[in-house]
């Protein structure tokens, strides 16, 4: 039978992967702070190793239903994919050189940015133009990039992951969300497989996480098939988990810095 501590891993997976799969993000950002706040997890960076494991295991458990649906363009996902292993492995390295709790400052202020262009975003609409021309290059270059934010602050990095992708190739939203899982489980496991040389991942309560995150991945999945018809309502509820995950962080990260 499990214990409190086990129940309180897999419910929270649930809700990672629910993330994971609604709006293709978010998943890393709450498994950090679940880990430290709700599981009982100390150690900032062994709650962030843990978490990528998690993450990872559960975006490509993800990609599944979306790929079923048609959500996926292949293509960009492995061009984008691969130039961010390279950044993943590197940001990776110069995060775990820095303290967790101011890790998870300057994270929870970029994630407020990044809901402000979301939401900036929706007033032009989101007919789908992929593929753009010319856009492998920018998709290798977005890659780099995002992965090595990812890596840096021991994320999937959805949230970044997601509007690059309508950025650089001109896919519709949720096409993004469904490309994005690839990238998301590849940056994760490259920051995952850093961490875990350093032996800062707790695979107990990984395997919890993920077994809780496939059930949660299911139900998200549903949710954004059912949403994709209305006009927006992806981008609103994509930049309304930044904006609230972002401010909860802040707090409980400042608070620990002061």
């Amino acid at each position: 039978m499990l214990s409190g501590g086990e129940i309180l891993a897999v419910l929270c997976g649930s809700i990672v992967g629910f993330s994971l799969a609604l709006i293709g993000g978010g998943g890393s950002i709450l498994a950090t702070p679940l880990l430290l706040y709700v599981v009982g997890m100390r150690d900032p960076h062994m709650a962030i190793g843990t978490s990528a494991v998690a993450v990872g295991a559960n975006a490509f458990a993800n990609l599944l239903p979306h790929a079923r649906s048609g959500h996926v363009r292949w293509r960009a996902a492995f061009v984008f994919a691969a130039a961010g292993v390279c950044g993943a492995w590197l940001g990776s390295s110069a995060g775990k050189a820095m303290d967790g709790h101011r890790l998870l400052a300057l994270f929870a202020l970029l994630m407020l940015v990044v809901a402000f262009l979301m939401l900036r975003g929706r007033r032009g609409g989101s007919s789908d133009r992929y593929p753009l021309p010319n856009a492998m290059p920018r998709l290798a270059a977005v890659g780099l990039g995002a992965g090595a934010l990812s890596g840096f602050f021991g994320i999937g990095g959805g949230f970044l992951i997601v509007p690059g992708l309508m950025f650089a190739s001109g896919m519709e939203i949720i096409n993004a969300i469904g490309t994005s899982l690839f990238s998301v489980g590849t940056f994760a496991a490259t920051t995952a497989g850093n961490y875990a040389i350093s032996g800062l991942v707790d695979w107990r309560v990984a395997a919890e996480f993920v077994g809780g995150g496939i059930v949660g991945g299911w139900l998200g999945a549903l949710g954004a098939r059912r949403l994709a018809g209305t006009r927006g309502a992806l981008n609103l509820i994509f930049a309304g988990v930044i904006v609230v995950v972002a401010i909860y962080m802040l707090y409980r990260s400042l608070a620990h810095v002061a």
